[in-house]
C-alpha cells in the first residue's frame, strides 16, 4: 500500500516539475483572409465598370443594382439617375446622404475623384466607427448622369468586426470608381 502512494506521489512531484512557468493564453485575434479580387467588365447600357466576379451581380430594376458578398454578409448598392438640369441637387442629396452616418461615425473621410479622359467626376466617402454605412460614393459626367453607391452589412454595426470585410469591399469600390466608363 505504501508502494502505491509512493508512486503517485512521485508522479503528481514529476508531472507539476517540468521547468516551464505556467503562462496563461494570449488572445486570439480572428484572422480574415477573403480571396484576391479577380475582375470582369459589366455594362448596364448607360455606364459600364469592373467588378468582383465572386460578388453576387443583381439587376434590381432599371436604375438598381446590388453587388453582395455573401461570404462577408454585405452589399453595394448602386442606383442611376438622370441629371435633368438638377445636378446641385443631386449633389446635394449624396453629400447628405453620407453625412447622415456622422452620428454614429468616428470620422469621415473624403476622396475626390477625377478622371478628365472618360468625364466621370466623384466623391468616395469613407466612413470610420459603428455607422449603418462603412462607404458612400458618387460619380457624375455632370451634365446627363448621376450614379450614387452605399457599402451596407446585414449585421449591427461593430466596425472592430467588421472592419477587415469593409476594408475588403472598399477596394473593390474604389476599383468600379475607377473602371467607370459612361456608354455613349
Amino acid at each position: 500500500m505504501k508502494v502505491k502512494y509512493f508512486v503517485l506521489f512521485l508522479l503528481i512531484f514529476l508531472g507539476c516539475k517540468n521547468g516551464e512557468e505556467v503562462l496563461p493564453k494570449p488572445k486570439a485575434e480572428l484572422r480574415l483572409e477573403y480571396p484576391k479580387a479577380n475582375y470582369i467588365d459589366t455594362n448596364l447600357g448607360f455606364f459600364s465598370f469592373e467588378r468582383n466576379q465572386e460578388a453576387n451581380f443583381r439587376i434590381e430594376s432599371k436604375k438598381g443594382i446590388t453587388i453582395g458578398y455573401p461570404n462577408m454578409n454585405g452589399s453595394i448598392y448602386i442606383t442611376y439617375k438622370n441629371v435633368d438640369g438638377n445636378l446641385d441637387k443631386l449633389l446635394s442629396d449624396a453629400q447628405k446622404l453620407s453625412y447622415e452616418h456622422v452620428a454614429k461615425a468616428d470620422n469621415i473621410a473624403e476622396q475626390p475623384f477625377v478622371n478628365e479622359k472618360d468625364k466621370v467626376y466623384g466623391m468616395y466617402y469613407e466612413v470610420f466607427g459603428d455607422a449603418a454605412s462603412q462607404a458612400q460614393f458618387y460619380v457624375t459626367d455632370s451634365t446627363e448622369h448621376f450614379v450614387t453607391g452605399s457599402l451596407y452589412f446585414f449585421a449591427k454595426p461593430n466596425y472592430d468586426s467588421i472592419q477587415p470585410a469593409a476594408a475588403y469591399l472598399q477596394e473593390d469600390i474604389k476599383h468600379i470608381m475607377e473602371t467607370f466608363r459612361w456608354n455613349e
